[in-house]
């Protein structure tokens, strides 16, 4: 009789191992995206290899759990790092790029956390045929608003008739001043009817030093044609100290030929709006040829016109352009591979 109350507890131990394995998941995931590009500010060519180009390089976990009535534990860890030397983003995190734990289910979702900004997650992929990435875009290029934010508590609403809304705040800690209360606050709204997409939201930080408040407001819109798909975005950034006041203009396009090859044009134009005369304006090409679901090839090229005493440069998606000498042109051009796995 012992010998089966063991057998049966035994079967029921394993059973239930398996029932909560089955209920959670945790994924290894990453990108690794290198490329060779040329770029010139003014100050000569430069050839140089650049981990980055079209899509971050990363590594990093994803995980939930289901906990019963559809909700679930969500987490995602992730780190930045270069895929021509191997080191890492910032070799003093371990996690640079995102480290948040939440829940999700029919309330919508929330997250705690370092994580990418409403402005990052929720828009990018609105405004142009890149998400914002790569040299070739304007918006990559033109502005200047951070993509992470420590501290982080966010939550996303249900999707209600194809709206849906994100808001977040952040709070400070010991590296501000000060270093309590919040320090950052946004919300994002994104609405999709059929080929129709239409998406908006302001935030504002105060700097680290609790000196100056940045204000950022973008408004998108995109309309799908056929195999193209057509994109108009306004976009402003002020700084309660006056040091930054511009508005920038963008259009961009995109074309698919078939299921292996897609092209993408663009044009920003930048205006400033201290009374300096700092503007700029650009135009950019992409090219991605999917070798696969994972992976591609994909070159990228763009001209920046700056004015008076602008120096904007062309930055990767994860790396920063050359030095520009102010009121010259810049111009580049990146021929790369990605794999995401």
């Amino acid at each position: 009789m012992k010998k089966a109350i063991l057998a049966a507890s035994a079967l029921v131990s394993a059973c239930t191992w398996q029932l909560a394995q089955a209920q959670s998941s945790v994924t290894l995931y990453g990108v690794v995206d290198n490329g060779i590009e040329y770029q010139n500010g003014g100050k000569g060519g430069v050839v140089r290899a650049s981990s980055g180009g079209m899509f971050a390089t990363v590594y990093g976990l994803i995980g939930h759990e289901e906990i019963g009535g559809g909700t679930r534990v969500n987490f995602q860890l992730e780190q930045g790092f270069s895929a021509f030397t191997g080191a890492a983003s910032n070799a003093a995190d371990a996690f640079n790029r995102l480290a948040w734990v939440g829940m999700s289910g029919h309330f919508g979702e929330f997250r705690f956390g370092r994580q990418k900004k409403p402005q990052y997650l929720f828009l990018d992929g609105e405004l142009d045929p890149t998400a914002a990435k790569s040299i070739a875009s304007s918006l990559n290029d033109f502005d200047s608003v951070t993509v992470r934010a420590s501290n982080a508590i966010a939550y996303f609403t249900p999707t209600w008739n194809g709206l849906t809304i994100q808001t977040m705040v952040a709070m400070r800690d010991s590296t501000t001043k000060p270093s309590n209360g919040l320090q950052f606050y946004n919300v994002a709204f994104k609405y999709i009817n059929g080929p129709w997409h239409l998406a908006a939201g302001y935030e504002q930080q105060d700097n680290a030093a609790g000196t100056s408040v940045q204000k950022v407001f973008t408004a998108a819109s995109s309309l799908k044609v056929g195999a193209a798909r057509f994109y108009l975005v306004y976009h402003t950034e002020t700084q309660s100290d006056h040091s930054e006041n511009e508005a920038t203009y963008s259009a961009s396009a995109s074309y698919l030929f078939n299921p292996f090859n897609e092209i993408a044009a663009f044009y920003g134009y930048l205006h400033d709006r201290t009374g300096n005369g700092n503007n700029a304006q650009q135009v950019g090409l992409a090219y991605e040829y999917f070798l696969s679901k994972r992976s591609m090839i994909y070159a990228a090229g763009s001209f920046i016109q700056n004015r008076h005493q602008a120096a904007y440069t062309l930055n990767g998606t994860e790396y920063s352009g050359v030095s520009v000498l102010p009121g010259s042109n810049a111009r580049g051009i990146i021929v790369g591979i990605s794999h995401k796995f």
